[in-house]
């Protein structure tokens, strides 16, 4: 047997080890652990194609010099704690208005280094970017903070921003929006139920109550409560937190017309998330709508067993990943393909199978008309494949005076992909909101 032969003989052993590992996983789920031993023999597949070619420890580097190679995610900002109804501590920071805005973070709230916490694997601070390249995103961002600071003024109430993260990912997916937003503007970061430093949701770890898009819009009124106690708030919520945004509307509708002044809806859907086809064709569409519960419970059942098969797999998912959050993968960041990556890969397969049965019953389309009243941008990423861009047009039909943003190209990360665009339009949107809100002002004076 020559070199090459015996190196992918043992790339489909090792590949078949862990395809086995996902199909132990789904082992009691009937049809749905056959559904498993499917998408793993693919994986195995994928994986020894990989190490065919590129050796496990360069792969393993490759990651390792890739999360030090940026600062995404090290954002830190003053900590807080809202209680959610069921006990669940629910983690947020806050950004005040100041010219010093913060540092990274250097441990987090258990004590432990920022490398080692939920989310922060392998987060490092970097050394400063130079070149053209990052001289013309810091004058952007500049310009955008000078925007900021003659729309709001010194005399009025300036607004609070509030960001909503997405499943399976955490408030430090608004890295760039925040970077570009802190010290102008006071912003308010959390992370979802079970999601990022948030405790695990007390309802779902007692079998007491499932995980809903209701919950966590009260969830968000615990954050609002305790975080933005007064003053007028412009609510920015990205996929499931877009969702979160328009649970809130639909339960405490008096509170979002008395404090809210703007609302950012972005890659996100009010309804109909069980028609999407995922970029696959009809009958494949169709077995993953009927499959995927069954799957993702099984694998919740064997959560152990299913993280070790998926970090066997961690190439293919690596793969997955960039195919399902940008929409042109080949030309993002790697840097930033592999920080998306590492902050739904920090999500436990229990808690990804906890939350997706709610969004198949996700309706919150009469619930819109709350934000009809407010400056709002609704925005998608054209080759999105999970909250498809005609999703938020049919959001901006119920909002017609929103500004409807699709951007050709970017995928479903979109606040990743494109954050210089993204952040122009939420900067609008926070003058629009502020101007709105003084006119308010003025006329009940």
């Amino acid at each position: 047997m020559t070199e090459g032969q015996e190196a992918a003989a043992q790339a489909v052993e090792a590949a078949a080890e862990a395809a086995g590992n996902w199909a132990r996983a789904g082992r009691h789920a009937g049809i749905a652990g056959a559904a498993i031993g499917v998408v793993a023999a693919g994986a195995a597949a994928g994986v020894a194609i990989e190490r065919m070619t590129v050796g496990r420890g360069m792969r393993r580097r490759a990651r390792l010099a890739l999360d030090a190679a940026g600062p995404y995610g090290t954002l830190r900002g003053t900590p807080g704690a809202a209680i959610a109804e069921d006990g669940t501590e629910l983690y947020y920071e806050v950004d005040e208005v100041g010219p010093e805005p913060g540092r990274p973070e250097k441990d987090d709230r258990t004590g432990r280094s920022a490398k080692n916490g939920r989310n922060g694997k392998g987060d490092r601070s970097a050394k400063p970017v130079r070149g053209k390249e990052a001289r013309a995103a810091q004058e952007a961002q500049g310009g955008l903070r000078k925007r900021l600071t003659a729309a709001l003024g010194r005399r009025s109430a300036a607004p609070t921003v509030v960001f909503s993260h997405g499943y399976c990912l955490s408030q430090d997916s608004w890295h760039f929006q925040r970077s570009a937003l802190r010290g102008t503007v006071r912003t308010v970061h959390w992370d979802q139920r079970s999601h990022g430093r948030s405790s695990r949701g007390h309802g779902q770890i007692d079998g007491t109550e499932e995980v809903t898009i209701d919950l966590l819009g009260r969830d968000l009124k615990a954050v609002l409560d305790a975080a933005v106690p007064e003053g007028p708030i412009v609510l920015v919520g990205h996929s499931m937190g877009g969702m979160t945004v328009m649970a809130l509307a639909d339960q405490f509708p008096e509170f979002v017309a008395e404090r809210v002044v703007g609302v950012a809806l972005i890659g996100t859907s009010a309804g109909r998330l069980s028609e999407v086809t995922y970029g696959l064709p009809s009958m494949g569409m169709k077995a993953f709508h009927w499959l995927a519960p069954g799957v993702l419970k099984a694998l919740g059942w064997q959560h152990e067993i299913a993280e070790r098969g998926r970090r066997a797999t961690a190439d293919l998912f690596a793969g997955l990943v960039k195919r399902y959050s940008f929409g042109t993968p080949d030309k993002v960041d790697p840097g930033i393909a592999r920080f998306g990556e590492r902050l739904i890969e920090a999500t436990p397969i229990d808690v990804v199978a906890e939350f997706f049965p709610a969004f198949a019953v996700h309706d919150k389309t009469e619930a819109l008309v709350a934000y009809d009243a407010v400056p709002a941008l609704v925005l998608a990423g054209e080759s999105d494949l999970i909250t498809p861009a005609d999703h938020s047009r049919s959001i901006a039909e119920v909002l017609p005076d929103a500004e409807l943003v699709c951007v050709p190209g970017a995928g479903h990360l979109v606040m990743l992909e494109r954050p210089e665009l993204v952040n122009d339009h939420l900067v609008s949107l926070v003058e629009r909101a502020s101007a709105a809100a003084r006119s308010s002002r003025h006329a009940r004076a």
